[in-house]
Protein backbone atom coordinates (compact mmCIF):
# COMPACT_ATOMS: atom_id res chain seq x y z
CA UNK A 1 0.00 0.00 0.00
CA UNK A 2 1.04 3.25 -0.62
CA UNK A 3 2.31 5.52 2.14
CA UNK A 4 0.23 8.65 2.40
CA UNK A 5 3.07 10.55 4.28
CA UNK A 6 5.43 10.04 0.88
CA UNK A 7 3.43 11.07 -1.78
CA UNK A 8 5.07 14.06 -3.07
CA UNK A 9 3.97 17.66 -2.57
CA UNK A 10 1.51 19.39 -5.56
CA UNK A 11 1.07 23.22 -6.36
CA UNK A 12 -2.20 24.25 -4.97
CA UNK A 13 -3.56 24.70 -8.37
CA UNK A 14 -2.62 20.65 -9.19
CA UNK A 15 -6.25 18.11 -9.81
CA UNK A 16 -6.16 14.60 -8.84
CA UNK A 17 -5.32 13.66 -12.13
CA UNK A 18 -1.25 15.05 -11.43
CA UNK A 19 -0.14 13.13 -8.73
CA UNK A 20 -0.44 9.37 -7.34
CA UNK A 21 -3.53 8.03 -6.42
CA UNK A 22 -3.65 5.91 -2.91
CA UNK A 23 -3.66 1.97 -4.30
CA UNK A 24 -5.03 -0.78 -2.11
CA UNK A 25 -5.02 -4.29 -2.27
CA UNK A 26 -6.91 -6.21 0.27
CA UNK A 27 -10.63 -7.39 2.06
CA UNK A 28 -13.06 -5.73 0.07
CA UNK A 29 -17.03 -4.99 0.94
CA UNK A 30 -18.97 -5.15 -2.56
CA UNK A 31 -21.99 -6.76 -4.50
CA UNK A 32 -21.32 -9.10 -7.42
CA UNK A 33 -21.67 -8.08 -10.70
CA UNK A 34 -25.24 -10.08 -10.38
CA UNK A 35 -26.51 -6.98 -9.22
CA UNK A 36 -26.75 -5.07 -12.15
CA UNK A 37 -29.23 -7.12 -13.59
CA UNK A 38 -31.97 -5.43 -11.05
CA UNK A 39 -31.90 -2.72 -12.86
CA UNK A 40 -30.70 -3.69 -16.24
CA UNK A 41 -33.59 -6.13 -16.70
CA UNK A 42 -36.16 -3.59 -16.31
CA UNK A 43 -34.51 -1.10 -18.85
CA UNK A 44 -34.33 -3.58 -21.50
CA UNK A 45 -38.16 -4.29 -21.77
CA UNK A 46 -37.86 -7.61 -24.32
CA UNK A 47 -34.41 -9.23 -22.58
CA UNK A 48 -34.38 -12.29 -20.13
CA UNK A 49 -31.55 -12.60 -17.35
CA UNK A 50 -31.33 -16.62 -16.36
CA UNK A 51 -27.59 -16.70 -13.76
CA UNK A 52 -26.29 -19.79 -13.74
CA UNK A 53 -25.53 -19.75 -9.96
CA UNK A 54 -26.45 -20.78 -6.44
CA UNK A 55 -29.59 -20.48 -4.08
CA UNK A 56 -27.23 -17.75 -2.70
CA UNK A 57 -27.78 -15.90 -6.03
CA UNK A 58 -31.38 -16.30 -6.14
CA UNK A 59 -31.72 -14.71 -2.55
CA UNK A 60 -29.40 -11.94 -3.74
CA UNK A 61 -31.69 -10.95 -6.89
CA UNK A 62 -34.44 -11.77 -5.38
CA UNK A 63 -33.81 -9.32 -2.15
CA UNK A 64 -32.38 -6.43 -4.39
CA UNK A 65 -34.71 -6.74 -6.49
CA UNK A 66 -38.33 -6.46 -4.26
CA UNK A 67 -39.77 -9.02 -6.13
CA UNK A 68 -43.25 -10.34 -4.60
CA UNK A 69 -43.88 -14.42 -4.89
CA UNK A 70 -46.69 -13.93 -7.62
CA UNK A 71 -44.26 -11.68 -9.76
CA UNK A 72 -42.68 -12.68 -12.85
CA UNK A 73 -39.67 -11.04 -13.44
CA UNK A 74 -37.75 -10.72 -16.62
CA UNK A 75 -34.52 -12.53 -14.52
CA UNK A 76 -34.41 -16.25 -12.90
CA UNK A 77 -31.96 -18.28 -11.05
CA UNK A 78 -31.36 -22.09 -12.68
CA UNK A 79 -29.51 -23.21 -9.56
CA UNK A 80 -26.31 -25.53 -9.08
CA UNK A 81 -27.13 -28.64 -7.02
CA UNK A 82 -25.47 -31.23 -5.68
CA UNK A 83 -25.58 -33.04 -8.71
CA UNK A 84 -24.40 -30.54 -10.84
CA UNK A 85 -21.32 -29.37 -8.45
CA UNK A 86 -20.34 -33.46 -7.86
CA UNK A 87 -20.56 -33.85 -11.85
CA UNK A 88 -23.11 -36.57 -11.25
CA UNK A 89 -25.60 -34.68 -13.79
CA UNK A 90 -24.34 -32.96 -17.68
CA UNK A 91 -25.00 -29.52 -17.21
CA UNK A 92 -24.87 -28.50 -20.12
CA UNK A 93 -28.16 -30.78 -21.40
CA UNK A 94 -29.69 -29.90 -17.69
CA UNK A 95 -29.43 -25.77 -19.11
CA UNK A 96 -30.57 -26.62 -22.63
CA UNK A 97 -33.25 -28.22 -22.07
CA UNK A 98 -33.95 -25.14 -18.77
CA UNK A 99 -33.57 -22.87 -21.51
CA UNK A 100 -35.51 -24.08 -24.27
CA UNK A 101 -38.44 -24.52 -21.49
CA UNK A 102 -37.90 -20.74 -20.19
CA UNK A 103 -38.54 -19.19 -23.95
CA UNK A 104 -41.63 -21.53 -24.73
CA UNK A 105 -43.24 -20.17 -21.57
CA UNK A 106 -42.20 -16.33 -22.41
CA UNK A 107 -42.57 -15.98 -25.95
CA UNK A 108 -41.82 -11.93 -25.78
CA UNK A 109 -38.06 -12.55 -24.85
CA UNK A 110 -36.36 -11.95 -27.69
CA UNK A 111 -32.65 -11.57 -26.54
CA UNK A 112 -31.35 -14.57 -23.23
CA UNK A 113 -28.55 -13.56 -21.26
CA UNK A 114 -26.79 -16.29 -19.49
CA UNK A 115 -25.07 -14.97 -16.49
CA UNK A 116 -22.49 -16.50 -15.04
CA UNK A 117 -21.66 -16.32 -11.44
CA UNK A 118 -19.14 -17.43 -8.89
CA UNK A 119 -20.12 -21.18 -8.33
CA UNK A 120 -20.92 -21.69 -12.42
CA UNK A 121 -17.31 -20.67 -13.04
CA UNK A 122 -15.35 -22.60 -10.39
CA UNK A 123 -16.63 -26.11 -12.08
CA UNK A 124 -16.10 -24.51 -15.48
CA UNK A 125 -19.58 -24.93 -17.37
CA UNK A 126 -18.14 -23.13 -20.53
CA UNK A 127 -21.67 -20.55 -21.33
CA UNK A 128 -20.33 -19.22 -24.02
CA UNK A 129 -20.44 -22.50 -25.53
CA UNK A 130 -23.76 -22.92 -24.62
CA UNK A 131 -25.34 -19.93 -25.77
CA UNK A 132 -23.71 -21.07 -28.99
CA UNK A 133 -25.76 -24.19 -28.78
CA UNK A 134 -28.67 -22.29 -28.46
CA UNK A 135 -28.33 -19.98 -31.11
CA UNK A 136 -27.96 -22.78 -33.28
CA UNK A 137 -31.10 -23.78 -32.36
CA UNK A 138 -32.92 -20.86 -31.60
CA UNK A 139 -32.20 -18.05 -33.72
CA UNK A 140 -33.59 -15.90 -35.35
CA UNK A 141 -36.36 -15.46 -32.93
CA UNK A 142 -34.20 -15.55 -29.94
CA UNK A 143 -30.54 -14.20 -29.64
CA UNK A 144 -28.60 -15.90 -26.79
CA UNK A 145 -25.50 -14.31 -25.28
CA UNK A 146 -23.77 -15.07 -22.18
CA UNK A 147 -21.26 -12.91 -19.76
CA UNK A 148 -19.87 -13.23 -16.19
CA UNK A 149 -21.71 -11.58 -13.12
CA UNK A 150 -19.55 -13.05 -10.97
CA UNK A 151 -17.84 -10.72 -8.29
CA UNK A 152 -15.03 -12.98 -7.50
CA UNK A 153 -12.97 -10.04 -9.45
CA UNK A 154 -15.58 -7.12 -9.87
CA UNK A 155 -17.66 -4.66 -8.48
CA UNK A 156 -21.14 -4.67 -9.30
CA UNK A 157 -21.87 -2.21 -11.62
CA UNK A 158 -19.10 -4.33 -13.70
CA UNK A 159 -21.81 -6.47 -14.27
CA UNK A 160 -23.41 -4.06 -16.72
CA UNK A 161 -20.20 -3.54 -18.71
CA UNK A 162 -20.17 -7.23 -18.89
CA UNK A 163 -23.36 -7.48 -20.19
CA UNK A 164 -23.38 -4.55 -22.68
CA UNK A 165 -19.77 -6.09 -23.88
CA UNK A 166 -21.56 -8.95 -24.97
CA UNK A 167 -23.64 -6.98 -27.16
CA UNK A 168 -21.40 -5.06 -29.36
CA UNK A 169 -20.13 -7.87 -31.78
CA UNK A 170 -23.98 -8.46 -32.04
CA UNK A 171 -24.32 -4.28 -33.31
CA UNK A 172 -25.20 -3.71 -36.93
CA UNK A 173 -22.50 -1.88 -39.07
CA UNK A 174 -22.77 1.62 -40.22
CA UNK A 175 -21.27 4.74 -41.05
CA UNK A 176 -24.52 7.12 -40.69
CA UNK A 177 -23.05 9.61 -38.27
CA UNK A 178 -24.94 9.75 -34.98
CA UNK A 179 -24.94 10.14 -31.08
CA UNK A 180 -24.56 7.02 -28.87
CA UNK A 181 -24.98 7.76 -25.53
CA UNK A 182 -23.45 4.59 -23.35
CA UNK A 183 -24.48 3.65 -20.19
CA UNK A 184 -28.19 2.25 -18.76
CA UNK A 185 -30.77 5.59 -17.54
CA UNK A 186 -33.94 5.22 -16.32
CA UNK A 187 -36.71 5.72 -18.93
CA UNK A 188 -37.64 9.68 -17.95
CA UNK A 189 -33.87 10.60 -17.91
CA UNK A 190 -33.42 9.35 -21.03
CA UNK A 191 -36.86 11.41 -22.36
CA UNK A 192 -35.79 14.19 -20.59
CA UNK A 193 -32.20 13.74 -22.41
CA UNK A 194 -33.80 13.21 -26.10
CA UNK A 195 -35.46 16.42 -25.56
CA UNK A 196 -32.72 18.81 -24.93
CA UNK A 197 -30.58 16.90 -28.00
CA UNK A 198 -33.58 17.52 -30.32
CA UNK A 199 -34.12 21.09 -29.06
CA UNK A 200 -30.00 21.27 -29.68
CA UNK A 201 -30.27 19.71 -33.32
CA UNK A 202 -28.29 17.12 -32.39
CA UNK A 203 -29.37 13.55 -33.99
CA UNK A 204 -30.10 11.10 -34.49
CA UNK A 205 -29.35 10.04 -30.77
CA UNK A 206 -29.25 6.12 -29.36
CA UNK A 207 -28.74 4.28 -26.56
CA UNK A 208 -27.03 1.28 -25.24
CA UNK A 209 -28.50 -0.29 -23.86
CA UNK A 210 -31.56 0.44 -25.66
CA UNK A 211 -35.18 -0.25 -24.13
CA UNK A 212 -35.71 -3.13 -26.46
CA UNK A 213 -32.69 -5.55 -26.46
CA UNK A 214 -33.25 -6.98 -29.72
CA UNK A 215 -33.51 -3.67 -31.85
CA UNK A 216 -29.38 -2.30 -30.79
CA UNK A 217 -28.34 0.91 -32.21
CA UNK A 218 -25.95 0.52 -35.59
CA UNK A 219 -22.08 1.42 -34.46
CA UNK A 220 -19.29 2.38 -37.04
CA UNK A 221 -17.03 5.47 -38.48
CA UNK A 222 -19.69 7.88 -38.05
CA UNK A 223 -20.63 6.90 -34.53
CA UNK A 224 -19.70 9.53 -31.73
CA UNK A 225 -20.27 8.10 -28.16
CA UNK A 226 -21.01 9.74 -25.30
CA UNK A 227 -20.16 7.76 -21.49
CA UNK A 228 -23.71 8.21 -19.08
CA UNK A 229 -21.89 6.32 -16.65
CA UNK A 230 -18.49 6.19 -15.33
CA UNK A 231 -18.62 2.13 -15.22
CA UNK A 232 -18.73 0.98 -19.05
CA UNK A 233 -15.04 1.42 -19.76
CA UNK A 234 -14.56 -1.76 -21.83
CA UNK A 235 -17.89 -1.40 -23.27
CA UNK A 236 -16.41 1.52 -24.69
CA UNK A 237 -13.67 0.18 -26.00
CA UNK A 238 -15.15 -2.09 -27.49
CA UNK A 239 -17.06 0.25 -29.71
CA UNK A 240 -13.98 2.16 -30.31
CA UNK A 241 -12.46 -0.80 -32.10
CA UNK A 242 -16.12 -0.80 -34.58
CA UNK A 243 -14.67 2.26 -35.43
CA UNK A 244 -16.80 4.76 -33.07
CA UNK A 245 -15.08 8.36 -31.59
CA UNK A 246 -15.34 8.69 -27.81
CA UNK A 247 -16.24 12.23 -26.24
CA UNK A 248 -14.08 13.48 -23.09
CA UNK A 249 -17.11 14.96 -20.75
CA UNK A 250 -17.40 14.78 -16.98
CA UNK A 251 -20.91 12.88 -16.36
CA UNK A 252 -24.10 14.64 -16.36
CA UNK A 253 -24.53 14.72 -12.42
CA UNK A 254 -25.73 18.38 -10.73
CA UNK A 255 -26.12 21.58 -13.05
CA UNK A 256 -22.16 21.80 -14.49
CA UNK A 257 -22.06 18.28 -15.02
CA UNK A 258 -24.89 18.13 -16.91
CA UNK A 259 -24.27 21.00 -18.72
CA UNK A 260 -20.54 20.39 -20.10
CA UNK A 261 -21.98 16.45 -20.79
CA UNK A 262 -24.51 18.21 -23.20
CA UNK A 263 -21.48 21.10 -24.75
CA UNK A 264 -19.43 18.17 -25.30
CA UNK A 265 -22.04 17.10 -27.92
CA UNK A 266 -22.78 20.45 -29.03
CA UNK A 267 -19.22 21.35 -29.70
CA UNK A 268 -18.96 17.68 -32.03
CA UNK A 269 -22.29 18.84 -34.07
CA UNK A 270 -21.21 22.33 -34.50
CA UNK A 271 -24.05 23.76 -32.38
CA UNK A 272 -23.30 27.58 -31.94
CA UNK A 273 -22.02 29.39 -28.55
CA UNK A 274 -25.23 30.77 -28.63
CA UNK A 275 -28.08 28.57 -29.39
CA UNK A 276 -26.73 26.16 -26.56
CA UNK A 277 -27.24 28.78 -24.15
CA UNK A 278 -30.76 29.57 -25.31
CA UNK A 279 -31.39 26.20 -25.16
CA UNK A 280 -29.92 25.36 -21.54
CA UNK A 281 -30.27 27.94 -19.41
CA UNK A 282 -33.37 27.76 -17.89
CA UNK A 283 -32.64 24.43 -17.59
CA UNK A 284 -29.74 25.34 -15.52
CA UNK A 285 -31.18 27.86 -13.04
CA UNK A 286 -33.99 25.12 -12.40
CA UNK A 287 -30.98 22.67 -11.37
CA UNK A 288 -28.99 25.18 -9.54
CA UNK A 289 -32.55 26.12 -7.38
CA UNK A 290 -32.99 22.56 -6.52
CA UNK A 291 -29.73 22.07 -5.63
CA UNK A 292 -29.70 25.42 -3.62
CA UNK A 293 -32.83 24.34 -0.93
CA UNK A 294 -30.46 21.34 0.33
CA UNK A 295 -27.25 23.18 0.04
CA UNK A 296 -27.29 25.01 3.43
CA UNK A 297 -27.10 21.24 5.14
CA UNK A 298 -24.38 20.20 2.98
CA UNK A 299 -22.13 23.31 2.65
CA UNK A 300 -19.06 22.85 4.69
CA UNK A 301 -19.66 19.90 5.91
CA UNK A 302 -16.47 16.78 5.57
CA UNK A 303 -17.25 13.99 3.19
CA UNK A 304 -15.69 10.11 3.37
CA UNK A 305 -16.44 8.05 0.12
CA UNK A 306 -15.49 4.30 0.64
CA UNK A 307 -15.14 1.98 -2.65
CA UNK A 308 -18.37 0.86 -3.96
CA UNK A 309 -19.95 1.96 -7.65
CA UNK A 310 -17.26 3.71 -9.52
CA UNK A 311 -19.51 6.61 -8.93
CA UNK A 312 -17.68 8.04 -6.56
CA UNK A 313 -15.41 10.68 -8.06
CA UNK A 314 -18.58 12.16 -10.35
CA UNK A 315 -20.37 12.40 -7.23
CA UNK A 316 -17.53 13.97 -5.24
CA UNK A 317 -16.91 16.55 -7.97
CA UNK A 318 -20.47 17.51 -8.04
CA UNK A 319 -20.97 17.82 -3.89
CA UNK A 320 -18.14 19.83 -3.76
CA UNK A 321 -18.20 22.64 -6.30
CA UNK A 322 -22.40 22.69 -6.32
CA UNK A 323 -22.97 21.94 -2.80
CA UNK A 324 -19.95 23.13 -0.75
CA UNK A 325 -18.51 19.92 1.06
CA UNK A 326 -15.06 19.41 1.73
CA UNK A 327 -13.83 16.37 0.41
CA UNK A 328 -11.81 14.37 2.89
CA UNK A 329 -11.07 10.74 0.97
CA UNK A 330 -12.73 9.73 -2.20
CA UNK A 331 -12.38 5.65 -2.64
CA UNK A 332 -13.45 3.95 -6.12
CA UNK A 333 -13.13 0.53 -6.85
CA UNK A 334 -11.83 0.67 -10.44
CA UNK A 335 -9.87 3.82 -11.42
CA UNK A 336 -10.27 3.72 -15.12
CA UNK A 337 -8.97 7.12 -16.36
CA UNK A 338 -9.77 7.23 -19.63
CA UNK A 339 -13.43 7.05 -18.50
CA UNK A 340 -12.61 9.32 -15.19
CA UNK A 341 -10.06 12.23 -16.45
CA UNK A 342 -12.29 15.55 -16.92
CA UNK A 343 -13.73 14.36 -13.16
CA UNK A 344 -10.35 13.76 -11.72
CA UNK A 345 -9.12 17.17 -12.51
CA UNK A 346 -11.76 18.99 -11.29
CA UNK A 347 -11.12 17.39 -7.35
CA UNK A 348 -9.32 19.49 -5.38
CA UNK A 349 -5.69 19.10 -5.16
CA UNK A 350 -6.15 18.58 -1.15
CA UNK A 351 -8.51 15.46 -1.74
CA UNK A 352 -7.02 12.35 -1.16
CA UNK A 353 -8.27 9.66 -3.98
CA UNK A 354 -8.12 5.95 -3.63
CA UNK A 355 -8.06 2.77 -5.78
CA UNK A 356 -8.97 -0.49 -4.65
CA UNK A 357 -9.85 -1.46 -1.18
CA UNK A 358 -8.42 -2.49 1.80
CA UNK A 359 -11.41 -2.66 4.34
CA UNK A 360 -9.31 -2.17 7.91
CA UNK A 361 -7.30 0.07 7.34
CA UNK A 362 -9.67 2.26 5.23
CA UNK A 363 -12.04 2.44 8.01
CA UNK A 364 -8.72 3.29 10.51
CA UNK A 365 -8.47 6.39 8.23
CA UNK A 366 -11.75 7.05 8.81
CA UNK A 367 -12.24 7.17 12.33
CA UNK A 368 -9.29 9.05 12.16
CA UNK A 369 -10.85 11.81 10.04
CA UNK A 370 -14.43 12.24 11.54
CA UNK A 371 -16.33 13.31 8.69
CA UNK A 372 -19.69 14.63 8.84
CA UNK A 373 -20.91 12.26 5.95
CA UNK A 374 -19.49 8.79 4.88
CA UNK A 375 -21.00 7.22 1.87
CA UNK A 376 -20.67 3.36 2.31
CA UNK A 377 -21.73 -0.09 1.08
CA UNK A 378 -25.11 -1.27 2.85
CA UNK A 379 -22.80 -3.87 4.89
CA UNK A 380 -20.41 -1.34 6.46
CA UNK A 381 -23.72 1.58 6.94
CA UNK A 382 -25.35 -0.02 10.28
CA UNK A 383 -21.79 -0.50 12.00
CA UNK A 384 -20.49 2.98 11.33
CA UNK A 385 -23.94 4.19 12.35
CA UNK A 386 -23.60 2.57 15.68
CA UNK A 387 -20.18 4.14 16.07
CA UNK A 388 -22.04 7.17 15.75
CA UNK A 389 -21.11 8.16 11.98
CA UNK A 390 -23.89 9.47 9.21
CA UNK A 391 -23.86 7.05 6.42
CA UNK A 392 -25.29 6.86 3.18
CA UNK A 393 -25.61 3.86 1.18
CA UNK A 394 -24.05 3.88 -1.85
CA UNK A 395 -25.97 1.37 -3.97
CA UNK A 396 -28.66 3.71 -3.56
CA UNK A 397 -27.47 6.15 -6.23
CA UNK A 398 -27.34 3.44 -8.73
CA UNK A 399 -30.83 2.31 -8.18
CA UNK A 400 -32.36 5.75 -8.41
CA UNK A 401 -32.58 8.42 -10.93
CA UNK A 402 -30.08 11.16 -10.33
CA UNK A 403 -28.63 12.10 -13.93
CA UNK A 404 -29.76 15.22 -15.90
CA UNK A 405 -31.25 18.91 -14.90
CA UNK A 406 -34.18 18.20 -13.54
CA UNK A 407 -32.85 15.07 -11.33
CA UNK A 408 -30.18 17.87 -9.98
CA UNK A 409 -31.89 18.75 -6.53
CA UNK A 410 -32.92 15.06 -5.80
CA UNK A 411 -29.26 14.54 -5.87
CA UNK A 412 -28.20 16.69 -3.70
CA UNK A 413 -30.96 15.73 -1.10
CA UNK A 414 -29.72 12.26 -1.40
CA UNK A 415 -27.03 13.47 0.42
CA UNK A 416 -28.62 16.57 2.87
CA UNK A 417 -31.47 13.61 4.27
CA UNK A 418 -28.90 11.15 6.36
CA UNK A 419 -27.40 14.53 7.51
CA UNK A 420 -31.21 16.33 8.65
CA UNK A 421 -32.08 12.84 10.12
CA UNK A 422 -28.98 13.33 12.39
CA UNK A 423 -29.51 16.87 12.81
CA UNK A 424 -33.24 15.92 14.03
CA UNK A 425 -31.82 13.08 16.72
CA UNK A 426 -29.45 14.85 18.26
CA UNK A 427 -32.17 18.29 18.92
Amino acid sequence: MTDLSALPPTSAGAGCDERPVLRERGQREVFCGLTAIVWLHRKMQDAFFLVVGSRTCAHLLQSAAGVMIFAEPRFGTAILGDRDLAGLADANDELDRLCVSLLERRPDVSTLFLVGSCPSEVIKLDLAKAAERLNAQLRPRVRVVNFSGSGIETTFTQGEDNALKCLVPEMPASNERQLLVVGGLADVIEDQFVRVFDALGIGPVNFLPARRAGTLPAVGPGTVMLPAQPFVGDTVRMLQDRGAQLLSAPYPLGAEGTTEWFRAAAKAWGVSPERFDEVTAPLIARAKAGIERHRARLEGKSLFMLPDSQLEIPLARFLQREAGMNLLEIGTPYLDRRMISTELAWLPASTVVSEGQDVERQLDRLRTAQPDLTVCGLGLANPLEAEGFATKWSIELVFTPIQGYDQAGDLAELFARPLERRARLAA
